[in-house]
């Protein structure tokens, strides 16, 4: 397997590193040449493809990033393999959110022209595969474990992964606590060991949504033209952390109160109260001072951000999140927030989260 360069590794937006991969997507109004780009890509269709619209997932750290590159394993490049294999010649992935080495995805998109050659007789085209056969298909190929198509649809020709997207949503998982960071968590998560002062992060949050210059939360080599951008949603939440596994404590607690076998996944599955991982309901959370015996790890408290805009200047998530975490830690007050904002100058921000944090959670279209 290839080994990541770690110092490939600048971050998510849809964008990979400016100066040699690709652009930034640009903010409505801000796309003309993207455009321009779209209408030669429609033009150039054949008759008999079939353009396919492909979810998948991915283990960012296993990559050096999204789009190909030479000589390294790259998201891009493992997919055309994959689907050179599968029909028997090459193709063009075009993804709707292009992620930096070490950014995970729980679903980034792609588009991709496939076309059905029979090969009894060379030269004659059938018709197009099921998209349930080509999941099927390309998983087959993907055998290496940190890759997987989640789901697969027929799109019409004119149909583009990049500038039919609508919105992407990120995600940004912050444990905290004193504890070595399991072995299961590590490349997962940004692990700080201080306490967060979680109100504090969220009266942060406030600040920063809306439509705004963004410039202070613009890593240079950004080639967006505008540093506008709208933010609908910045939050922050403390969750259940992951994987978990219930103590004898929460398993006893659920026998005893009579509930069903199914009241602690419920519980998960809607979302916990905030503070009510902190005030015991996982036992041995950073804060518990119960003694767990021996070979028990303490858990650590786990901070989720989402970030949801229909495009992200370079590197604006990550730095996003800096600014936040130095709130929780009280290196910065909320007044500190708005005073960063409006200095419209990345110096002014904290340094930049770490990649292995970030998840590219989903890009929404118009129902297919």
């Amino acid at each position: 397997m290839t080994e990541v360069n770690p110092k490939a590794s600048p971050e998510e937006s849809p964008n990979e590193r400016p100066s040699k991969i690709s652009k930034t997507l640009q903010e409505e109004g801000d796309s003309s040449e993207e455009e321009e780009e779209k209408e030669a890509v429609d033009k150039s269709m054949k008759p008999g493809l079939q353009r396919y619209l492909v979810a998948v997932e991915y283990i960012g750290t296993r990559f050096c990033g999204s789009q190909q590159q030479l000589n390294h394993r790259t998201v891009v490049g493992v997919l055309q393999e994959a689907f050179h294999k599968f029909i028997g010649q090459p193709v063009t992935i075009c993804l709707s959110s292009r992620t930096d080495a070490g950014v995970h995805a729980l679903s980034n998109v792609c588009h991709v022209d496939v076309e059905r050659i029979s090969k009894r007789k060379p030269g004659e085209v059938l018709p197009p595969h099921e998209p349930a056969v080509v999941r099927k298909a390309v998983n087959h190929f993907l055998q290496e474990g940190d890759i997987m198509v989640t789901d697969v649809r027929s799109v019409p020709a004119h149909f583009h992964a990049r500038f039919k997207a609508q919105e992407r949503t990120y995600f940004y998982r912050l444990l905290i606590g004193p504890e070595l960071l399991s072995t299961f968590e590590k490349d997962r998560a940004w692990h700080v060991s201080e306490e967060l002062d979680l109100v504090s992060m969220q009266e942060a949050c406030k600040v920063l949504v809306g439509h705004h210059d963004f410039s202070s939360f613009r890593a240079s080599g950004c080639q967006a033209k505008s540093p506008f951008r709208t933010l609908e949603e910045l939050s922050v939440l403390e969750v259940v952390s992951t994987p978990y596994f219930p103590s004898i404590t929460e398993r006893e607690q659920n026998s005893s109160n009579g509930e069903g076998p199914h009241s602690f996944h419920n519980k998960c599955k809607t979302g916990l109260p905030t503070g009510s991982i902190s005030n015991g309901f996982m036992a041995g959370g950073s804060n518990s001072g119960t003694d767990l015996g021996f070979g028990i790890r303490r858990r650590h408290r786990c901070y989720v951000i989402t970030a949801r805009s229909r495009s992200f200047l370079y590197h604006q998530v990550r730095l996003l999140v800096g600014v936040l975490k130095s709130v929780g830690t009280g290196d910065l007050t909320v007044s500190d927030v708005e005073r960063i904002l409006n200095a419209r100058s990345i110096t002014a921000a904290s340094p930049m989260a770490p990649a292995c944090g970030l998840y590219l959670g989903h890009v929404k279209y118009e129902p297919l």
